[in-house]
């Protein structure tokens, strides 16, 4: 190995600063081998580990993964307050949908202690199990993530300090992963591999528990009495996402009144995403999200925020324009 000019604590200190072989070869005049060499040498001597610009990421990548793990059930603790649930946005490059416009005024008029994206908000077209639909045009995986990142981002900084933001993942999320586990199993546990990697700021679970007696999960039941099933099965108030149908169903017995609700889809109904294997058919589908308001621990009526028309929504008997949000 080539001697090299500079001392150790000036090979460190231009380590830290450029964190790159490349560069220090260039600096030193040393070749790249005997650079990696000097680095392993002084992190043996001085106990000091020298990253690469890359090995530092993917483990920053692998703390955020670790402090995220998709548990089964995140609890928020509500008391009183305001808790947004919006899902089924299947994000999509170039498209800013009404009903979003509406989440970002509801952001700002309602104060949420908590946002919830309720599942689906990653497509996933070009890794579906299902087979292409004629020379229709999807969208890449990369050009989805990047859809995502903008709205949740703009949401994400849209909220006050402290609100709680979670993902309680959906069936189109779960793309994501699956598509990798399957075709590249050697990539476990590597970071940029799990979709709450590119999402830090959001909570992922399978289900989220505002109290104890409120649950808000992608799906569970289905069909068009779904809202109805939920809530008998679970014996909880329930918000589920998945069927797009926008709408709020109250059930009691013994045990009290509790509700099943469902959040509709934040994407336009008949929006790129849908129009080719709906076939032009109708569906019972409406584009909008939730409000749940709790006071003293208990759900309050739930209420729905409906994409009326482009640019318009309708909360609480009034008409909002929200065109220019």
């Amino acid at each position: 190995m080539a001697k090299s000019p500079t001392s150790d604590a000036e090979f460190i200190e231009l380590w830290e600063k450029y964190q790159s072989p490349v560069k220090m070869s260039k600096i030193l005049g040393i070749s790249e081998r005997n650079i990696m060499a000097r680095r392993r040498s002084l992190e043996a001597k001085t106990g000091k580990q020298l990253d690469t610009k890359s090995a530092k990421f993917q483990r920053k990548l692998s703390h955020i993964s670790s402090m995220h793990q998709s548990a089964a059930r995140h609890h928020l603790g509500i008391e009183n307050g305001v808790v947004l649930v919006f899902s089924d946005a299947h994000f999509w490059p170039g498209i800013r949908t009404t009903a979003f416009k509406g989440l970002m005024w509801a952001i700002k008029a309602l104060k949420p202690k908590a946002i919830i994206n309720n599942g689906d908000a990653f497509d996933g077209a070009a890794i579906s199990r299902h087979p292409r639909i004629g020379w229709d045009s999807k969208p890449s995986v990369i050009e989805e993530l990047k859809a995502c990142e903008m709205a949740l981002g703009e949401i994400e900084d849209s909220v006050a300090k402290g609100t709680k933001l979670v993902w309680a993942l959906g069936n189109h999320d779960a793309r994501f992963e699956n598509r990798l586990a399957n075709t590249v199993p050697e990539f476990m546990h590597v970071g940029g591999f799990k979709l709450s990697d590119h999402f830090p700021a959001w909570i992922p679970c399978w289900s989220c528990w505002p109290t104890e007696e409120v649950v808000i999960k992608h799906r569970m039941k289905g069909g068009v009495h779904a809202t109805h099933n939920n809530a008998v099965t679970s014996g909880k108030s329930i918000v589920t996402g998945h069927l797009h149908s926008l709408k709020v169903t109250p059930f009691s017995d013994y045990n009290g009144e509790r509700f099943g609700v469902d959040t509709g889809t934040l994407a336009d109904v008949g929006g790129p995403q849908f129009v080719d294997y709906l076939e032009d058919n109708p569906v019972s589908w409406r584009s909008g999200f939730a409000v749940l308001t709790f006071y003293k621990g208990r759900l309050l009526w739930p209420e729905l925020v409906h994409a009326m028309a482009p640019g318009l929504i309708q909360f609480r008997g009034q008409v909002v324009d929200v065109s220019e949000l």
